[in-house]
């Protein structure tokens, strides 16, 4: 595709410094101060509302049910702010990116589910003592006897259990995307299970004005934000553009470019260096989401997704016909342009790491010799989109600088040396301006990581280093 490959204009400025950096980091503590602030307020009302003096008093059953009621309330806040942070909202996706957003998603499980269960622990005790009963006699009765809602927040319990546990790195290992995706969804059904008996049994909410607009507002505010970014607006989105297959090409013996088409791309928006989450609208695919960078800058002819085989599901994709219809959620991510903050720049890929270091490459603002790229291949002869990436960088006088061949010894990124020099020696002599650039990193995680650290023996400071994961 090269030969009749069109390459987009370039960037005509962009604006460096940090200030821009700082700018965002405002924005972080703005929105993180309101997550602090919402929790600040669930604890303030409920203290307000009379109840410090309960948790003063030595009468267990009293203490008890204000630390289950004070521990519901905070769970609750936390779970919302939880779900919020993987509802792909725009405003938190500009802040953070998606795999910043999903990291502190994951670190919120444990501390939700610890809550819960005191709540639930706390509750269960209270009612037992005041019962004059077991533990165990207390739970069936409060199953069976106590009303429908009672059940559900049970029910609730269990599924934000199985939710949790699955988030653990050890058993999330062992979970495909597609597992993993149903289980989550039950997050929201166990907040849906749970809510009717904070109003139905609880007493820090009915018949309280404050706290009922406090706490309807804010769920209508995370139910309205998940149910517009998380599934209508991708749905209207990709009508309104009519997205589908127009071509696909080969590009490696095991990567394929897809070039989607449809009305006013212009309008799409995104940028080099962004993702998308791609749906195959056939009978068999449509429930599965594939995330995928742009391997080509955003214009008005296509959107380009270069995709290598790496499972069952990457290999039908490359087989994918001409006139399918897409679903594309997105875009999403911070690995852009947007986070420049300096006139030199090394981009550094690995495989299939390749599109969105060439994406960056064709639209990056730039001058001849003010851009780097370090491509870590396998096979010069059969790597996904080296022959566009040297003609880009022979027409805008960018550095090209192909590692070939195997590694000199598990801990490097680089291939073996005769002179047997480290990585970040290497890494300065192929990007003298190394320390000096922001520098673009995509690649398989354990490989970035490798690649971070010699950056900053190097010299890079960490800020000026851009990598970002499909994390989930």
């Amino acid at each position: 595709m090269t030969a009749n490959m069109r390459f987009t204009e370039p960037n005509k400025k962009v604006r460096l410094g940090f200030r821009k950096i700082i700018k965002v980091q405002r924005g972080q503590d703005f929105v993180e101060a309101l997550a602090w602030l919402s929790i600040v307020a669930v604890v303030s009302m409920f203290l307000l509302d009379g109840n410090l003096a309960q948790i003063k008093l030595e009468t267990p059953p009293t203490w008890l049910t204000a630390i289950s009621r004070l521990t519901a309330l905070v769970a609750t806040d936390i779970l919302l702010i939880h779900m919020l942070l993987v509802a792909r909202v725009p405003w938190i996706d500009r802040l953070y990116g998606h795999d910043r957003a999903t990291l502190t998603h994951k670190k919120l499980g444990k501390p939700i589910l610890y809550l819960v269960i005191a709540h639930f622990l706390a509750s269960l005790i209270s009612y037992a003592i005041t019962a004059k009963t077991t533990i165990v006699n207390e739970f069936f009765t409060l199953a069976l006897h106590s009303g429908r809602d009672l059940l559900w927040s049970i029910l609730a319990l269990a599924l934000m259990i199985v939710v949790v546990v699955s988030s653990i790195n050890i058993a999330r290992k062992r979970l495909s995307y597609e597992t993993w995706y149903v289980v989550h969804l039950l997050s929201y059904f166990s907040v849906a299970l749970a809510v009717p008996h904070q109003f139905s049994t609880g007493t820090d909410i009915a018949g309280k004005w404050p706290q009922t607009f406090f706490w309807v507002t804010l769920y209508l505010f995370v139910v309205c934000n998940i149910a517009w970014f998380r599934f209508l607006a991708p749905i209207v989105g990709s009508v309104y553009h009519g997205f589908k297959v127009i071509e696909t090409a080969s590009e490696s013996s095991d990567a394929t470019s897809i070039y989607i088409g449809g009305r006013n791309l212009k309008r799409v928006g995104g940028k080099a260096g962004q993702f998308y989450i791609l749906r195959v609208m056939t009978g068999k695919e449509w429930w599965r989401a594939h995330p995928f960078s742009l391997s080509a800058a955003p214009n008005d002819k296509f959107i380009r997704f270069t995709i290598g085989k790496r499972g069952d599901d990457t290999s039908l994709l490359q087989l994918i016909k001409p006139g399918t219809r897409i679903i594309l959620e997105g875009p999403y991510g911070v690995f852009t342009e947007d986070r420049r903050t300096r006139e030199k720049v090394t981009l550094i890929a690995a495989g299939i790491g390749a599109p969105p270091i060439r994406a960056l490459a064709e639209s990056m603002a730039a001058r001849p010799g003010d851009i780097n790229i370090i491509y870590r291949v396998r096979s010069e002869s059969d790597a996904p989109l080296v022959e566009e990436l040297k003609e880009l960088s022979r027409r805008r006088g960018f550095k090209l600088t192909l590692l070939e061949g195997s590694r000199g010894n598990p801990k490097s990124w680089m291939p073996a040396h005769p002179e047997n020099l480290p990585d970040h020696a290497r890494l300065s002599l192929i990007a003298p301006w190394v320390s000096e650039s922001d520098v673009f990193i995509c690649g398989p995680a354990p490989w970035t990581k490798t690649v971070e650290k010699s950056l900053l023996r190097a010299g890079t400071p960490s800020h000026q280093i851009h990598a970002e994961e499909f994390a989930w």
